[in-house]
Parts: structure tokens; sequence; C-alpha cells
């Protein structure tokens, strides 16, 4: 009987043991109610907006897709953080991979890092890692690079909390690290494929309006009376 109550209990703790990880990763997937992996439609959905609302930041390619949202400052809504005043949403192929947040600077005015650090960890558990910033100045006001605060981050997914050098605002970035690295070297062929295609676009549009120009202007001679 003891043996059967031992053997249980050490399945017991492997299974909780196995499920850590497993809650981890799946915390870090999601924020405030969207959760990476999700479909544009879904996103479009919770924040009630449009198709039309979609930003493609690539023209040439519909792979890439973006969505801006200021959460509405209305009583009751459900997905209303007062904190936030923007989030923006990057879709790789029609799914979220990576979700950056901006906080209202008047929500954190006078908060440090240390500060912001503790406040994230009361809900996503202790930081995987810490970097060593001080708050009492930016080292460089020229730049407006986002440098990271604090991390946390299991084999799927990276949380970061990030602060502006320029503006001292914080922010977060969560994103899936194996869709974030397919996204990015997708827009790194993206951005040569343009480069590349610069020259040749631009003259096929020169043409085109030349062309146009031509067909008005001799529509216009048929028809103008002085």
């Amino acid at each position: 009987m003891k043996k059967n109550t031992m053997r249980g209990s050490i399945l017991c703790l492997s299974g909780l043991l196995l499920a850590g990880p497993m809650l981890g990763a799946q915390e870090l997937s999601k924020y405030r109610g969207f959760a990476l992996g999700t479909s544009v439609a879904n996103v479009l959905k919770l924040t009630d907006q449009k198709p039309a609302d979609v930003n493609l930041p690539h023209p040439g390619s519909t792979i890439f897709q973006e969505v801006t949202w200021w959460p509405p400052n209305t009583p009751g809504n459900t997905f209303r953080p007062d904190s936030v005043e923007q989030m923006h949403f990057s879709f790789h192929n029609g799914k979220l991979y990576k979700l950056s947040v901006t906080y209202e600077q008047s929500a954190t005015e006078g908060m440090t890092s240390d500060d912001m650090q503790k406040s994230i960890a009361a809900k996503y558990g202790p930081a995987t890692s810490v970097a060593p910033v001080s708050d009492s100045a930016v080292n460089d006001r020229y730049d407006a690079k986002e440098k990271v605060v604090a991390s946390w981050e299991d084999t799927e997914n990276s949380f970061n909390l990030v602060r502006s050098s320029f503006t001292g605002r914080f922010g977060l970035v969560i994103c899936a690290k194996r869709a974030n690295a397919e996204a990015e070297t997708a827009i790194a062929e993206t951005e040569r494929l343009e480069k590349e295609n610069g020259p040749r676009k631009a003259a096929e549009l020169q043409k085109k309006q030349i062309d146009d120009l031509e067909i008005a202007r001799q529509k216009n001679q048929r028809s103008f009376r002085p």
C-alpha cells in the first residue's frame, strides 16, 4: 500500500514538474487576452476593427500585415488596459508573431526600470535576465532605439520589457521565437527584392505617367475650343 502511495506521489510530482514549463510557455505567449499565433481576423474582432484597418508594410507583398490599436477609454471595456497607449500587431502569413506594447507615459511617470520589472514579474514570474540600466538619465538622448530592460523567455517565446533611449518610455515586445526568426528572414528577402526591383518599377511608373499624359493630350487636342 505504501509503495502504491509513494509511486502515486512520484507520478504526481513528475506531472507537476512537466506542467510547469508548459504553463510558463503558455503564459509568455499571451498578453491581456491576445495570444501569439492568432489570426488577423481574430485580432480585428477583439479590437473591434475592420479589414480596412490592416496595413501592408511592404506594398508588393501580402504575407506581411500590421494592425495598430489604441485601446478606447471606455468604462467596462474588458480590453482597456489603463496603462497601455498603443498595441502594434505584426503578422506573417496571417498569424500573429509579434506584439509590441507602448505604455502611457503618464501611467509610468516616476517609475524605475526595477519598478516595472517587479510589476510584470508579479504576473509572469521572475525575469530570466535583467540588463543593468540607469534610470537617472538616458545615456544617449539621440538614440531612439528601444533597449531591453528585462526578459522573460522559454524555448518558444520571448517576452521583453523595453525602454526608449530617446523618450524614456516603457513598453513590451512579445514574440514567438521561431515565427519571428522566419519573419525576419522573409522581411530581409522582401527588402532585397524591393531594392533590386526599385529602378525597374520606377521606370515603369514613369513610362505610365508619360503614356497617360500623351493620351490626355491627344484627347484634349480633339476637344479643346479656344
